[in-house]
């Protein structure tokens, strides 16, 4: 059975509406941020208890990020006191779910996926480059930082990076006769959340009934 796409689960939460209030209106926009703001509260939550990144079904993969050159203030790294080469991927990733951890970043490895990438933050990484014994470690690392990837010492030109994406990851994957709408696309929740959800959404809806004045501005949410 397929899973639900986004275009579905607003279907389904309209329907909902309509059932319990003739009159208060949302459009699919609006809807949809309602149904991201629950999601990434759930899915935070999930995390703490070290469940999502198991479900195959939610993770998506980019086969083949590009990566550049960049300099080291850019990757926050300046203090290192050798020399080392930063790559960093060449466009910005599409915005990834958060976690109670970070970003809900599976794995990031070389393109046929031998070679698995160990997370860390730029200012261990910093001590840790500048310490006596580093030239021992064979460990490769990456870190996460406005919406790029870094990496320090990897000469390779491109990794692979699997997931759980809150934006439309097209850009990466898709050719211009093979995208599909974002309506038509899988929602990136886990089947068992769905409930759940449709019911934390609705809950704040029947609030929100109440004050249609302060629905959320339209023009600011990214359904597309």
């Amino acid at each position: 059975m397929a899973r639900p796409t986004i275009g579905n689960i607003i279907s389904r939460i309209r329907n909902q509406i309509k059932a319990s209030k003739q009159d208060f209106f949302l459009t699919d926009r609006v809807l949809y941020s309602f149904i991201l703001k629950n999601a990434q509260w759930l899915m935070k939550r999930e995390d703490s208890k070290s469940k999502l990144l198991s479900f195959n079904s939610v993770i998506q993969i980019l086969e083949y990020v590009e990566l550049v050159e960049v300099d080291k203030v850019l990757a926050h790294c300046s203090g290192i006191k050798s020399d080392i080469i930063i790559r960093r991927s060449k466009e910005k990733l599409p915005t990834f779910m958060q976690g109670y951890w970070g970003p809900l970043i599976r794995t990031i490895a070389s393109l046929d996926g031998s070679e698995e990438l160990q997370p860390i933050l730029p200012s261990t990484y910093v001590k840790m480059a500048n310490s006596k014994n580093f030239r021992f470690n064979n460990t490769k690392y990456y870190w996460f930082l406005d919406d790029y990837v870094y990496f320090p010492n990897l000469d390779w030109d491109a990794v692979r990076i699997e997931g759980i994406f809150q934006d439309d990851i097209q850009l990466f994957t898709c050719k211009d006769d093979d995208c599909i709408i974002r309506s038509e696309q899988q929602f990136n929740v886990p089947d068992y959340l769905f409930g759940e959800l449709e019911a934390t959404v609705l809950k704040d809806l029947g609030a929100l009934a109440q004050f249609p004045a302060d629905l959320p501005n339209d023009k600011q949410n990214a359904l597309r």
